[in-house]
């Protein structure tokens, strides 16, 4: 089992991981030496510290109701 980093919820460990873990399946090179299941790998790239969530964007600004750029 791989212990999750203290300061990191559960759900975002396991989103970020599985997220990984498609990215190692399309042939992604790992960041952790080789040597478990894919999933594993993951989870201790993302333990690990190899894998960052990048921050979350500044949303658009609602448009006004009518109007359309052509």
């Amino acid at each position: 089992m791989v212990r999750r980093p203290e300061d990191m919820n559960s759900f975002e460990f396991i989103a970020m991981a599985t997220l990984r873990t498609v990215q190692l399946t399309r042939g992604c090179i790992p960041r952790v030496p080789v040597g478990h299941k894919l999933t594993t790998t993951a989870q201790l790239e993302v333990a690990g510290r190899h894998i960052l969530k990048l921050p979350r964007a500044a949303p658009l600004p609602p448009q006004a109701p009518g109007r359309h750029d052509v």
